[in-house]
C-alpha cells in the first residue's frame, strides 16, 4: 500500500501530464500512473493555438516549446487538385496582439518531454507499468486497483486514459465512433521537401482526402499527415485503411500532394475516431479529462489544446479548496459548467469542418468560392476558439 495522495492521475499522455502539472503547481500532492512500460508519445507533429500557448506561458513552459518547435507564418488552405491557394490566416503581429500568445507547431514527443520534466521537477510521483482495472469510492477516499492487485488511495482520481478510456465506461456506456477516415504520417528532413512552404501550416483539401504539412524542430523537419476516407470501410469490410488504398484515394490530386505521399510511413496508420459529446464527465471522486472526456477529430487541431485547457481549468476551480466530497463536487460542477459546452462545440465543429474539407463536385466549388471571399483581416471565425475567456471566470 502506497501513502495517500491528494490526486491520482490515470494516464501519462498530454492530458494526464497537464492535469498533474496544474494541480501540483497548486500545491496538491499528485501521483500519476501509466500502463505502458515507459513514458512516451506516438505520432509526429501537433499544433498549439494561443488558447493553449497562453497557458503554457503561465506555466513557464512556452519558451521551451518554442525553442523545440516552430512559429509558423500562416495557416493556409489549398485545393488539393489544382494547388490553388484558397484562404490564409496570418499568424503574425495582429494575431499575436489579439490573442496574447503565439501559434506554435511542435513535435508531440517534444511537448510530452517538456511536460514530463515539469511534473518531475514539482515532485509528482510517476509510475509506469501500472494498469488500472477499477476505481472504487469510500466515504473518505477513492481506491484505485491496479492489474497487479495493488491499491492506491487518493482524495480524487483524474481519468486521462484516452479515446478508449476504461474509466469512461463507469460513467457512460458509449463507444468510439469510427469516422471512416484513416491517417498516415511521416516526418522527413526539410531538405527532402520539394514544394511545401517551410514557414506555413498548409492544408491541401480534396474530395474525401486531405494532406497537412508544416515544419518542426526549428524547420529541420517537415511533418506530413495524409488523411482519406476508406472505400473498404464504406463497404463494411473489417480490414480497412491499408496502404493499398492510400494512393488510390489521392489519385486526383496535384503533383505536390503526390510527391508528399512517397514520404509517408506505410507500415503504420491511424484510423480516426471520436465520440459524441456527453453532459457529464464525473462520478463520485472520479473526473475524466482530455480524450477520455471529449475525444475529437483532428480538423481543428485542438486535441492537445483542449487537454491543456482541462488541466488549467481544473486547477482554477479547485484553488486551495479542501478535497472533501462536498467541496470536490462543487468544483466539478463549476468545471463542467465551463468545459462541457466548450469542448462539445469543438467536437461538433471539428466534424463539420472535416465534411467541408472533403466535399466534392458542386459542393467543393461552392466551398472554394466561399473561402476565396474570406477577409483575411477578420478574426470573426477564430475568436470563439482562440480568444482569452479567463476573465469571464473570475
Amino acid at each position: 500500500m502506497h501513502s495517500h495522495t491528494d490526486v491520482l492521475v490515470v494516464g501519462g499522455g498530454v492530458a494526464g501530464l497537464a492535469s498533474a502539472l496544474a494541480l501540483a503547481r497548486g500545491g496538491r500532492s499528485v501521483r500519476l500512473v501509466e500502463k505502458a512500460p515507459e513514458f512516451g508519445e506516438v505520432g509526429a507533429g501537433l499544433q498549439l493555438g494561443p488558447n493553449a500557448t497562453r497557458i503554457l506561458a503561465q506555466w513557464g513552459l512556452l519558451d521551451r516549446v518554442i525553442e523545440t518547435g516552430v512559429r509558423p507564418r500562416r495557416i493556409v488552405l489549398k485545393d488539393a487538385r489544382t494547388a490553388e491557394e484558397l484562404v490564409a490566416l496570418d499568424l503574425g503581429t495582429d494575431f499575436l496582439a489579439r490573442y496574447g500568445a503565439p501559434y506554435v507547431v511542435a513535435h508531440r514527443s517534444d511537448l510530452h518531454r517538456i511536460l514530463l520534466d515539469a511534473v518531475r521537477d514539482l515532485g509528482v510521483e510517476l509510475r509506469t507499468a501500472s494498469e488500472v482495472v477499477a476505481v472504487d469510492v469510500t466515504a473518505d477516499a477513492a481506491i484505485t486497483t491496479l492489474l497487479s492487485g495493488e491499491q492506491l488511495h487518493s482524495d480524487i482520481v483524474i481519468g486521462a486514459d484516452g479515446l478508449n478510456s476504461q474509466l469512461r465506461s463507469t460513467i457512460c456506456a458509449d463507444a468510439a465512433v469510427p469516422s471512416g477516415y484513416v491517417a498516415y504520417r511521416g516526418t522527413v528532413p526539410a531538405a527532402a521537401d520539394t514544394g511545401a512552404g517551410l514557414d506555413d501550416v498548409i492544408g491541401w483539401i480534396g474530395p474525401n482526402c486531405h494532406l497537412v504539412q508544416y515544419p518542426l524542430r526549428q524547420g529541420e523537419l517537415l511533418n506530413q499527415v495524409a488523411v482519406f476516407r476508406s472505400a473498404r470501410f464504406d463497404r463494411g469490410e473489417l480490414d480497412w485503411g491499408g496502404p493499398d488504398e492510400l494512393d488510390q484515394a489521392f489519385q486526383s490530386c496535384c503533383p505536390p500532394v503526390h510527391a508528399a505521399l512517397s514520404r509517408l510511413w506505410r507500415d503504420r496508420w491511424w484510423p480516426m475516431s471520436d465520440r459524441p459529446p456527453i453532459d457529464s464527465w464525473s462520478r463520485d471522486r472520479l473526473l475524466l479529462v482530455g480524450d477520455a472526456a471529449h475525444p475529437m477529430l483532428q480538423y481543428l487541431a485542438q486535441g492537445a489544446c483542449q487537454a491543456i485547457e482541462d488541466g488549467y481549468e481544473l486547477a482554477r476551480v479547485l484553488g486551495g479548496k479542501p478535497l472533501d466530497l462536498a467541496a470536490w463536487k462543487q468544483a466539478v460542477t463549476d468545471f463542467e459548467h465551463h468545459r462541457v459546452p466548450r469542448t462539445a462545440k469543438v467536437q461538433t465543429t471539428a466534424r463539420w469542418w472535416g465534411d467541408l474539407w472533403h466535399c466534392d463536385g458542386i459542393a467543393a466549388d461552392l466551398r472554394n468560392a466561399y473561402l476565396r471571399e474570406h477577409d483575411p483581416n477578420t478574426f470573426r471565425y477564430s475568436d470563439w476558439l482562440y480568444a482569452d475567456t479567463s476573465r469571464s471566470h473570475r
